[in-house]
């Protein structure tokens, strides 16, 4: 049985998670497969760090990504592994000696200090080129002109750079990567025009004929990509994967459903909720649309 068997099975269930699922993975299908359609990635939590920043960074070098909204934590994450760090595993869980040797922990994923050391040099000098070319650029632009200097071909930052795939981050001030930008703005001029991105946004909103939003986790990414759509009526397919629950009325839990009442999913939109783990899921999912595409189903 391959994965897009294994997720038809799926489909014969009900509305629990497994039906959820099949229907989340033909709805991706038939979003990836539409060229009239403007993609929208938002990714919270710690998606790259937990494993997906090969399957989000082969989604935009292979054109099925059109927007990508994003925490400042996944940025950072990305071009920690793209200046030569890493994330590790341990067996040690004892958070306090884990401080004393250096080590960060995100679960059972583990950073180290000397790499995140190794980041700072890099971005320091990055910081320094894109000063020299303009004292002042909103988040998009900022995070674009980062991409023209990393040579990993795998990351997100910098495939997305060379696609012309821009990457938000309404958020990006609350990492360490906008850690970093603060202290290079004490003895430099670099300014981030926050505002600015959304003239860009809605630019791209109002040129698209069709939006869906493909969302992993919730928080910033997700209110950003919905609300950024809400200039047209929302949006007109939405998938999220999530792990938050609903009864607390945050915005990480709850269904996509209730954004109809502000106007960010159109009356009719196609949405599929799946509740769950993003970095077990997304990969299935992408899996097994990908095999529909090529059965042309």
């Amino acid at each position: 049985m391959n994965t897009l068997q294994l997720i038809e099975q799926m489909g014969k269930s009900g509305v629990l998670g497994a039906g959820c699922l099949y229907r989340a993975t033909q709805l991706l299908a038939e979003i990836m497969q539409n060229d009239e359609t403007t993609v929208f990635l938002s990714v919270a939590g710690p998606m790259v760090p937990g494993g997906l920043r090969r399957v989000i960074r082969d989604l935009i070098a292979e054109g099925y990504v059109d927007v990508i909204i994003t925490s400042g934590a996944n940025l950072t994450h990305d071009l920690l592994e793209a200046v030569g760090g890493h994330h590790y595993r341990f067996h040690n869980e004892d958070d306090e000696k884990l401080f004393q040797m250096g080590i960060g922990r995100i679960g059972d994923i583990y950073t180290k200090s000397e790499d995140f050391e190794l980041l700072e040099n890099e971005l320091s000098s990055i910081f320094t080129a894109i000063a020299k070319e303009a004292d002042k650029l909103t988040i998009r632009e900022f995070i674009t002109s980062i991409g023209t200097y990393i040579d990993d071909s795998d990351s997100i930052i910098r495939t997305a750079s060379h696609m012309g795939v821009p990457i938000f981050s309404p958020g990006i001030i609350d990492s360490m990567l906008g850690l970093q930008l603060w202290m290079f703005t004490q003895d430099n001029k670099l300014i981030l025009d926050a505002a600015g991105d959304m003239q860009e946004l809605s630019d791209v909103v109002y040129s698209s004929k069709k939006v869906a939003a493909v969302i992993l986790g919730g928080g910033l990414p997700k209110h950003y990509a919905l609300a950024s759509n809400l200039l047209t009526g929302g949006v007109d397919a939405a998938i999220q994967i999530t792990l938050d629950r609903s009864e607390a009325g945050s915005l990480s839990g709850a269904p996509l459903e209730e954004a109809k009442s502000w106007a960010k999913a159109k009356c009719g939109s196609k949405l599929v909720t799946v509740i769950g783990d993003a970095t077990i899921i997304f990969p299935i999912m992408v899996a097994a649309a990908k095999d529909i595409m090529v059965k042309g189903d």
